[in-house]
């Protein structure tokens, strides 16, 4: 074996055999179940040869029955006992092996989900799936059938060679150039295999891709609305006969290897009688009946685990790729973690004063999504500084891109400030515990997430332990719970892949039951009701202010009749705070936030809007 691929073992199998440290007895078990399976192995042809030179065919020239049935029930009990030994075997490496991709997968999926922003804007959401299904699917395959076949066939191995060398050592000379087949076959099929393997994963997470983005409600009507999914199709299609070649080319290397294997094997007992014979026509004695044919039985009996160290390496091979993919991603360091000495704030104990010092923001700068608008342009954030006081609301005005979303993404540290710091009651948001952080800030957006379940599991998402009481409760202030009560099954209804099976008012109002249930000290709004219709944006602007009530509001608007009652009107542009005041204040400066005022209700014209 060389060097690099000495190495590229290693760099498979440590980190594998690592997912088993936890279940050490567990494996302890398995390896003397091996141990047993594979010296039940060896007895029996071993028996044969006892059966042949002394029940058979003993020197005295008259078989002896009375031992013969003695050897022949040794043989049935030990076959037996090998039989039970592999259900055992097998029980055992299944449930060592499926516990520790469970605590693969989980870990896995428990080290994504603390991913920052950056990493879910930048990676398809099919490629994280295939991390999950098809990568942990392909190292599973390794740690359940190939590590402990490949044991179970070490083992077997070494013990038949051990008693081949003891009855004629001679006759293993014999076999020594199917041994060296064995070893060059084995080592140029392994790496033929890892690089279709990798071919293939990479093919598997572009058809989940696809899959996540076309099947979806909205990849669905976005291909129905244009091209009717022939786009898609062509790609899936395309993608699947790509995975279909690869697979036939990864059958036909391990097939034919291993059928060379095969031919080589099925002529060790002709090779062997050959070998017997003429060493018997020189003189050569010893060579007995039993001998020949627990020779031969142990010779045959080798090309099964033979055949299974081949396919185990091969599958090692295969699984290099998605092992090390998986190992990239365990390797990611979250970017937004509690620092040390973080502390926690309990919403009792919050006021909900907000504060932005002189913060600056670039996306791609401190984990950002790279290549997107703010970083191509410079800086998102420049200089941002204001107060917002316990209890008031506080608007952000501007065009498309000035960093309204921005400035509320980095209050619950889904960013964090590249200079400069944003702070809760005076606490840097950096020192506060992200677990904390979470309790103390609600947001809604304006695409409002649901998950396909039902109207209840969405509303515990926000506290888990809520009664029927406090639901409905909810829901009654956030002017939905009529309207749950009239589904088929009310409460427990599914409400669809995103909620489609709402209107978007109405998954707004959910959300919004959602927020007000979790009783967040600081809330974020953003952009809420802007795509809405008229009627929509009055039950949703209603639902709203019991939540708003009492609480901490830092609301993104572009339809400015929902915050011309606002505490404090910041007004954005190109990253940078331009005015601020009240709604009176603002109009009367006769500004940006004039200009664009007017721009909606039609009292002047929109020109001063275009050219800021």
């Amino acid at each position: 074996m060389t060097e690099a691929l000495r190495q590229e073992h290693q760099g498979v199998v440590r980190p594998v055999l690592a997912l088993f440290r936890p279940y050490r007895l567990r494996v302890a078990a398995l390896t003397v179940t091996i141990v047993a399976y594979a010296l039940v192995g060896v007895a029996v042809p071993l028996l044969t040869k006892v059966v042949f030179d002394r029940a058979l065919f003993p020197e005295s020239g008259e078989p002896r029955s009375g031992l013969l049935v003695v050897l022949v029930l040794m043989m049935v009990v030990l076959i037996a006992a090998g039989g039970a030994l592999a259900i055992v075997q097998a029980y055992l490496a299944s449930r060592v092996a499926q516990s520790a991709m469970h605590d693969l997968r989980d870990r896995l999926y428990g080290h994504l989900r603390q991913m920052p922003m950056r990493f879910f804007t930048g990676t398809k959401t099919g490629e994280i799936q295939s991390r999950l299904a098809n990568d942990v699917a392909a190292i599973g395959v390794v740690a359940s059938r190939s590590a402990p076949r490949a044991l179970s066939s070490g083992i077997v191995i070494v013990a038949s060679l051990v008693v081949m060398i003891v009855l004629s050592w001679q006759l293993v000379v014999v076999m020594l150039p199917v041994f060296v087949l064995f070893g060059f076959v084995g080592h140029r099929a392994g790496r033929e295999r890892r690089v279709l393997a990798l071919e293939t994963q990479e093919t598997l997470a572009e058809m989940t891709s696809i899959t996540q983005e076309t099947l979806s409600v909205s990849g669905a009507l976005l291909g129905k609305a244009f091209d009717g999914g022939a786009n898609a199709g062509s790609r899936y299609g395309t993608e699947s006969l790509r995975l279909a070649d690869l697979e036939v080319r990864q059958q036909m290397v391990a097939r034919i290897r291993i059928g060379l294997v095969q031919t080589s094997f099925l002529l060790g007992p002709a090779l062997v009688y050959l070998g017997a014979g003429l060493a018997m026509s020189r003189g050569v004695t010893g060579f007995t009946p039993g001998l020949l044919v627990a020779f031969t039985a142990l010779q045959v009996r080798l090309f099964a685990p033979l055949r299974e160290i081949l396919e185990a390496t091969v599958e090692l091979h295969a699984a290099a790729a998605p092992f090390e993919r998986v190992q990239q991603d365990l390797q990611l360091v979250p970017e937004i973690t509690d620092a040390p000495g973080a502390r926690a704030l309990g919403p009792d104990s919050v006021r909900g004063a907000v504060a932005f010092e002189g913060v600056w923001f670039r996306y791609g700068s401190d984990g950002a999504a790279p290549g997107s608008v703010g970083e191509a342009r410079g800086w998102t954030l420049e200089d941002v500084s204001f107060a917002v006081e316990p209890g008031q609301l506080v608007a952000l005005v501007g065009p498309s891109g000035a960093g309204k979303t921005t400035v509320t993404y980095l209050v619950p540290r889904l960013y964090d400030a590249v200079r400069g710091r944003v702070t809760i009651d005076g606490v840097d948001v950096r020192s506060i515990r992200l677990a904390s952080l979470g309790e103390l800030v609600g947001m809604v957006t304006q695409e409002t997430y649901l998950f396909h379940a039902s109207v209840r599991e969405n509303l515990l998402l926000a506290k888990p332990e809520a009664t029927d009481e406090e639901l409905e409760a909810a829901c009654g202030l956030a002017l939905i719970h009529d309207r749950v009560a009239e589904l088929e099954r009310g409460y427990d209804t599914v409400v669809g892949e995103r909620g489609y099976r709402l209107s978007g008012g109405e998954r707004q109002r959910l959300a919004i039951a959602r927020a007000i249930l979790k009783d967040p000290r600081i809330l974020i709004l953003d952009e809420a009701t802007s795509s809405l219709d008229t009627a929509g944006e009055r039950l949703v602007q209603a639902a709203l202010r019991p939540l708003m009530q009492g609480r901490t509001t830092i609301a993104v608007a572009h339809r400015l009749s929902t915050i011309v009652a606002a505490d404090l009107i910041l007004v954005l542009d190109r990253g940078r705070i331009v005015e601020r005041g009240s709604h009176a204040e603002l109009l009367a400066r006769g500004g940006m936030y004039a200009a664009y005022y007017a721009a909606q209700f039609g009292h002047v014209p929109p020109e001063p809007l275009a050219a800021a």
